[in-house]
């Protein structure tokens, strides 16, 4: 996409058609980065019978994915460093596509592929504050990255359930289905051409932010004198902040779905609760990077979110049934909003394109790894205390300490892992502004 060095005035016009192409194949790409996980979990109570599987391997069916968004996390810059951003991205999709084929048409690979697809899903996500950060995108940038996450998500748990009853009442198709966007959103991010800098060098993002990754999820750096990641503290809060949120999201809908059902609704009316959760929080999705840019109101979204997530959860749980439409709406909109912190806080909190891509693969690769506990706790308590209070209170007190790391991650230095972007340390990035 454009040229590494300044473009010409003929080309503007080109340059602006490049960046809006690249803004919707982001879009695109975000919407697949969740219907693999709430397709399985807006089924959850029917995977026995229709794929044989054990009930006491459910928990970690649900956990699976997470797991390998902890572990997969260095495969995105890996590749971005082989490929090019757009090419990476474009790969992972692919594979994708044919994790979400073979686990439920292969007899035996439904826990291997959907772990395949967490990794794949992980790899394209972690480049997607990289490709924002290096095209000098706005909130509104992060933010409909955000609200494209929400919807794909609403979209596999809402959508799963009519397209069974429309594919002849086959579960395995209408789960498969999910494998035809990720092909189109491989194809249209890779018709951007390179989001990023070729491994010769050449290319780059229109905004002239080449994006040469010298970094590695942990944090090293090919450019001396600069601080290692694992040994700032704003890196670790972003962390933090990340993974605790994310333990928060997946525990909620791997379980949301049963915990609704067994106080009294249908399991088709628990799947379109847990399809509205996603939808509810679309706009604080695409809201709360926007506002994150505002250094005011990003100082009280910090902590503020935390306790408005551990007031939604007690909500929910103690909610009779003819409420838990508001509530679970309401627990929607503050757990994407505080998903959407989490994507602006890597690229408000960076320097520069590859302390994002850098940060964004730390805060992604270790606050899943966290996040994956949030679905197999969850199911732990509930078999061990025999009920749903013991989970949500415990899942009240991690939003407090969510609060906690908010607190932490919006003060202190901007995180850099580059020589070339410390003269940006302390600015707020050029987010909201």
């Amino acid at each position: 996409m454009g040229q590494a060095h300044p473009p010409r005035r003929g080309t503007s016009a080109s340059a602006a058609r490049n960046t809006a192409l690249v803004l919707v194949a982001l879009a695109l790409v975000s919407i697949n980065l969740r219907p693999a996980i709430t397709t399985i979990a807006g089924t959850m109570g029917q995977l026995q019978a229709g794929f044989g599987l054990d009930a006491h391997l459910l928990p970690l069916l649900g956990a699976l994915p997470v797991l390998a968004f902890g572990v997969s996390a260095p495969c995105g810059p890996w590749l971005a460093r082989r490929l090019g951003t757009g090419r990476a991205v474009a790969a992972a999709l692919l594979v994708l596509a044919a994790a979400l084929l073979v686990r439920v048409l292969v007899p035996g690979l439904l826990l291997p592929g959907t772990f395949l697809a967490g990794a794949s899903i992980m790899t394209a996500s972690v480049l997607v504050p990289q490709i924002v950060k290096a095209n000098r995108g706005t909130g509104w940038w992060t933010g409909l990255c955000t609200m494209g996450f929400g919807l794909g998500a609403a979209l596999g748990a809402g959508l799963v359930q009519p397209l069974q009853q429309a594919l002849g009442g086959s579960l395995a198709w209408a789960l498969a289905v999910w494998a035809v966007p990720a092909l189109l959103g491989a194809a249209l991010i890779h018709r951007t051409g390179q989001t990023a800098a070729r491994p010769d060098g050449t290319g780059g993002p229109a905004s002239g932010a080449g994006l040469q990754e010298t970094t590695t999820a942990g944090g090293a750096t090919g450019e001396a004198g600069t601080i290692p990641l694992r040994k700032q503290r704003t890196a670790w809060a972003v962390t933090a902040f990340f993974g605790l949120q994310a333990m928060l999201y997946f525990a909620v809908t791997s379980w949301l779905a049963v915990f609704l059902v067994s106080k009294g609704q249908t399991a088709a009316d628990a799947a379109g609760l847990l399809a509205w959760f996603s939808v509810a929080g679309l706009p604080a999705s695409l809201l709360a990077p926007v506002l994150a840019g505002r250094r005011a109101v990003l100082k009280v979204m910090g902590p503020g979110l935390g306790l408005l997530v551990a007031a939604a959860l007690i909500g929910v749980l103690t909610a009779p049934v003819a409420l838990q439409f508001l509530m679970v709406g309401l627990l929607g909109i503050v757990q994407s909003a505080g998903f959407g912190l989490g994507m602006a806080l890597v690229i408000i909190r960076s320097a520069g394109p590859e302390s994002a891509g850098s940060l964004s693969a730390m805060s992604q690769g270790l606050g899943f790894a966290l996040a994956s506990l949030g679905p197999l706790g969850a199911g732990f308590l509930h078999e061990w205390s025999g009920g749903w209070d013991v989970p949500f209170w415990v899942l009240a007190a991690e939003a407090v300490l969510l609060a906690v790391a908010g607190f932490l991650a919006v003060r202190g230095r901007a995180v850099s892992v580059a020589a070339a972007e410390t003269e940006h340390l302390g600015e707020p990035a050029a987010v909201g502004r």
